[in-house]
């Protein structure tokens, strides 16, 4: 986790970062905006996007045949604080910065289109398959589009806690949860991810 800080964290907050610095624009996101309507959206997207994520990641595993899953209650707790850091890092990256910038410069479509695509895409940066990459896209399309649509001013509150919310459901938590469950059908071993957040089949990946 601190080589993935340094590697891919960093970087993301130091771009948003120098643009508030420069410029602080509306667009960016970093306000409250509308807070009962964020609150609102992240909460409920919180438990849903968990709950979503848990069932396609079981689903997943079961065609790809492996899952890392936390060694310990203690190592799915230390996870999921780590992505309760990554969602909105990333979401003020691609979200705040990329989109919010290109529908400012061009037009909704526009941003949501390229700061989706690039979210997706940029998991491979992790080695994750194929598979899993196209997966991001069930959390990229709808943040994109709750960006926009939530009322009120911009704002990155909703769409990182329900950020967070699937990270914790596809990678370390969600998983330690449902081998504690017997949801993943033959055990399998728990396994101590190291790296770009937790990955699947011994793969290092980034948090989707």
């Amino acid at each position: 986790m601190r080589s993935d800080a340094l590697i891919r964290l960093m970087p993301l907050a130091a771009a948003v970062g120098a643009v508030w610095l420069v410029a602080r624009p509306g667009w960016l996101g970093l306000g409250p905006g509308w807070p009962s309507a964020q609150l609102a959206f992240g909460l409920t997207g919180f438990v849903l996007f968990f709950l979503a994520a848990c069932v396609v990641q079981r689903a997943m595993t079961r065609r790809r045949g492996s899952l890392l899953v936390p060694a310990s209650r203690s190592d799915a707790a230390l996870q999921t604080g780590y992505y309760l850091i990554n969602a909105p890092i990333e979401e003020a990256f691609f979200r705040g910065l990329v989109q919010g910038g290109l529908m400012a410069l061009v037009g909704p479509l526009a941003g949501i289109a390229v700061g989706t695509s690039l979210y997706v895409l940029y998991h491979r940066l992790g080695r994750w398959a194929w598979m899993d990459v196209l997966a991001t896209s069930l959390v990229g399309l709808p943040m994109a589009l709750a960006f926009w649509l939530l009322p009120g001013p911009p704002s990155l509150v909703g769409v990182s806690l329900a950020h967070a919310g699937a990270t914790c459901g596809f990678l370390g938590p969600g998983p330690w949860l449902l081998q504690r469950l017997g949801l993943l059908g033959s055990p399998l071993p728990d396994r101590k991810a190291e790296g770009w957040g937790e990955g699947n089949e011994g793969r290092d990946a980034s948090s989707p």
